[in-house]
């Protein structure tokens, strides 16, 4: 374990962590595949998949914790906990820096972050459980289930899961001003949805592909209409529950977030600034935390499709480049692809995350770091992944 310490003052600034709540929002990355679920069915039972037994070797590990360094020190960003698993080689899993520059409290591989839109990835997954199970079918319009969408008759679920629906965000300033107001209120699903309700359509249905939480928060209506249950209700029965996922959860009210946790920051000038913890502004669209192992277990699972049968799972990874938002190779239903790696990324209100899986060598990689929103426009965890990656590719190649 290594420790990479960030100098910088911290202070504190309300008015501009209010105002940097658009563009973080804005800016919001083992299992045999499932045999084919009969309509009406329970999805199979699915094991948690074991992590690779041992240690990757040292020269590796020593490049991978360069990378990592190098990383933090280029965007000055204050902790991040990395691992690298690989079948039949090992593990790699690693806290560096400072969860909490004030009280200088260490990152620990054990700790809890923020999944951001990683949680868009769990939201798909169960809306494409829904469609194997009959209940759903990818070319219904949101507007079967949720009332006052702009063009909602036309716009279909698989438009919203791959960002080509159109619709309007919520982050406008209807919400801004809700948020101005109390940076606490616990925002509910209905109330996320309710800001971009009758506002302007952004283009026609299937022209573009703009990505945007309110896509996905419309989802986590469907899913609900559709079960009859809560969102968090769904998603422990369905995903966390059966994969063994006991360090994560879907939470809005940040009181619930176990302590110690990482503090999430921006910069503001030649300083960091904590950043408002909260989550509930993201709905089934980033409202999720999860463990350095659940993020291992949640690569792995998403990207060989083990909770969807196997057409469902190829289907999904039918995709187009976004022509805004994250940096993938493609975006298909609710998943991204960059040079063979299949998985997701999220960024928001001081956090960054990417997870990430190669099916064709079965290596996962997960990293979360706590600084958002760097000026040039990067993304911190991302940039991490793309570099492991490469290490990885370069020494398969030698």
């Amino acid at each position: 374990m290594s420790n990479h310490h960030d100098r910088r003052n911290v202070r504190l600034r309300r008015p501009m962590l209010v105002a940097a709540v658009a563009a973080c929002l804005v800016a919001v990355a083992g299992c045999a595949p499932s045999p084919t679920t009969a309509p009406g069915e329970a999805p199979p039972e699915v094991l948690r998949p074991a992590a690779p037994e041992g240690e990757l070797p040292e020269p590796l590990q020593s490049q991978l914790q360069a990378a990592l360094d190098e990383t933090m020190s280029e965007y000055e960003v204050p902790g991040a906990a990395a691992g690298v698993w690989i079948p039949g080689e090992g593990a790699w899993t690693t806290a560096s820096g400072l969860a909490d520059i004030e009280s200088g409290v260490p990152v620990d591989v054990e700790m809890t972050w923020p999944m951001r839109s990683v949680t868009k990835s769990y939201t798909v997954t169960l809306l494409l459980q829904l469609v194997d199970e009959g209940k759903v079918s990818l070319d219904d319009t949101i507007g079967q289930y949720v009332d006052g969408v702009t063009e909602g008759d036309e716009i279909t679920l698989r438009q919203l899961a791959d960002m080509s629906s159109g619709n309007a965000d919520y982050t406008n300033e209807d919400f801004l001003a809700a948020f101005t107001e109390d940076p606490e209120t616990i925002f509910t699903l209905d109330e996320l949805n309710g800001f971009m309700l009758d506002k302007p359509a952004q283009f026609a249905p299937g022209t573009e592909k703009i990505y945007t939480n309110a896509n996905t928060n419309l989802l986590g209506a469907v899913i609900e209409d559709v079960t009859g249950e809560e969102f968090a209700d769904v998603l422990d029965e369905r995903i966390l529950g059966p994969l063994g996922q006991e360090g994560t959860r879907y939470i809005l009210d940040a009181v619930k977030w176990t302590q110690p946790h990482p503090v999430g920051y921006a910069p503001d000038g030649e300083t960091l600034a904590p950043q408002p913890r909260n989550i509930s502004i993201f709905g089934p669209a980033g409202s999720m935390i999860t463990t350095l192992d659940d993020a291992r277990v949640w690569g792995q699972t998403l990207a060989t499709g083990a909770l969807l049968d196997p057409a469902t799972q190829s289907e999904r990874q039918e995709g187009a480049p976004l022509e805004a938002g994250p940096p993938y190779g493609i975006y298909a239903l609710g998943i991204g692809e960059t040079d063979g790696w299949w998985g997701h990324n999220g960024e928001g209100l001081g956090f960054t995350a990417a997870i990430f899986h190669h099916p064709d060598s079965g290596a996962t990689i997960a990293v979360f770091m706590n600084e958002s929103n760097v000026t040039p426009k990067a993304h911190p965890a991302d940039q991490m992944f793309r570099r492991v990656a490469q290490i990885l590719t370069t020494g398969a190649e030698r």
